[in-house]
């Protein structure tokens, strides 16, 4: 697959709106509470019927202090007393979700998110790992891709070192900036040696896969302050890269109401800050995967990409396209045979469901034959940037271009400004509007179409 991306200042500007992530398709905006345990049960044993391999993802909604630009599901406090609880209801939920899946189905995908999963001790994370494995069955770690977030400030190489000895084979550290001024507008103090600590530890343990996750648009941010951040990353060359616009949304996520607006960077600079963090990273031998994510030409991603069978998901993106998601834990969604379904989102709730010995889904979708349909063209573009419509055709048995008639009329203005070519087999997204995959998929999005008025989602630069 060609590879590169290019930077057109006035087309981002115009093209410049808000949009979902494509996390899922559809997106969670569109799920509803008809969707409950029962439909839940049924959706897991169409799935055994598969035989599909399994991925787990267990949310840890705790942090130990509050970062002011985060929009993540978190409950922040001190107290590590409220761990015990909740480990206690998310054993009750692995062993109901076990139950449900046929024990030849093998776990090749896990990853532990929040909050700050290391907000548990060493000994709840040994036993939290204990009880995964006593319910369900783990591939081994040369299959398997068992993935942690880390903050830097709550590990240290010990830390590192438990993780790679219980299973973790992967991680990803929070790191967004640098510099002091940034830190101290956002809350989150956190120095480069206590970062480079982990990331030398996860190297010296074996860890297959270190990414670093960033963020531009912050308080007080340049070029040069994040030039400097962005430099110290690609001194330690990790794998992957994650460079995160800063959604600013006062209105939906509190914290960020104590980021002052006028210390935001401006517009333009935020779009000179992505533009200099691109040409650096391409410059460093870097690849951009899209949405936001970057990767050494050696990684699983770039080679999965290469060989189109890049996947992307609630975790973004992966190589085991074939898997089955079970969520665990407060919030957390699972994608299962057709359906997608999201656990209850307060903690009294969650708790309520499991000692009434219900499973906690509150919420989500049944995909109908078009919504699977729109969803594989969306995931073909964003995950590989082409698609070829034959192939689509002899999946769905449908004429693509009669199909997609109105998705393509949308394109067309899109081809006209280099974003995309439109061939008479297969659909293209050009260099200049690989930043702009988003606004391209967006076009096969029926619920988009469908609504009036403010959508809710993160401007797509």
């Amino acid at each position: 697959m060609e590879q590169g991306v290019s930077f057109d200042l006035e087309l981002i500007r115009r093209y410049d709106q808000s949009g979902p992530r494509y996390t899922s398709y559809p997106t969670a905006v569109e799920f509803d509470e008809s969707f409950d345990q029962t439909a839940y049960q049924a959706a897991c044993a169409r799935s055994n019927e598969s035989g599909r391999p399994l991925s787990i993802y267990f949310h840890i909604p705790f942090c130990d202090t509050v970062c002011f630009y985060c929009a993540c599901n978190k409950i922040a406090t001190k107290d590590r007393s409220l761990a015990p609880p909740y480990l206690e209801r998310v054993y009750r939920e692995l062993e109901m979700q076990s139950a449900l899946f046929d024990k030849s189905r093998q776990v090749e995908q896990l990853h532990w998110g929040g909050g700050t999963p290391t907000f548990l001790s060493d000994a709840q994370m040994i036993e939290l790992m204990e009880v995964t494995r006593r319910h369900f069955t783990l591939a081994g770690d040369d299959v398997g891709e068992f993935s942690i977030e880390i903050d830097p400030r709550e590990a240290d190489a010990d830390t590192v070192k438990l993780l790679r000895r219980i299973g973790f084979n992967r991680m990803s550290l929070g790191v967004q900036d640098f510099d002091p001024r940034v830190q101290e507008a956002v809350n989150r103090f956190q120095t480069e040696a206590q970062t480079m600590t982990v990331l030398e530890a996860a190297i010296a343990e074996g860890f297959r896969s270190t990414s670093i996750d960033l963020i531009y648009g912050l308080p007080f941010q340049s070029v040069e302050s994040f030039g400097k951040t962005l430099e110290r990353v690609i001194e330690v060359n990790p794998q992957r890269l994650s460079i995160f616009n800063y959604a600013h949304l006062p209105d939906r996520f509190k914290p960020q109401r104590r980021i002052n607006d006028a210390d935001l960077p401006a517009p333009e600079v935020k779009l000179d800050i992505l533009q200099s963090t691109i040409a650096r990273l391409t410059e460093a031998g870097y690849i951009y995967i899209g949405m936001d994510h970057f990767a050494r030409p050696d990684d699983e991603l770039a080679l999965a990409q290469q060989a189109g069978t890049l996947y992307r998901n609630f975790q973004g993106y992966s190589t085991h396209a074939d898997c089955d998601l079970i969520g665990i834990g407060v919030t957390s969604i699972g994608m299962i045979d057709n359906t997608y379904g999201q656990n209850r989102r307060e903690l009294a709730e969650y708790y309520a469901d499991l000692d009434a010995g219900r499973l906690p889904v509150f919420r989500g979708i049944e995909l109908n034959r078009d919504d699977l349909i729109r969803r594989d063209v969306i995931t073909r573009l964003i995950c590989h940037f082409q698609l070829d419509k034959g192939s689509v055709e002899s999946k769905w048995g449908i004429q693509f271009d009669d199909y997609f008639a109105e998705s393509l009329g949308k394109l067309a203005g899109m081809a006209e400004d280099g974003l995309v070519a439109l061939d008479a087999d297969k659909i293209r997204i050009l260099a200049r509007g690989r930043l702009l995959v988003r606004n391209i998929c967006m076009a096969f999005d029926a619920y988009l179409a469908a609504k009036t008025g403010p959508i809710g989602f993160s401007k797509v630069i």
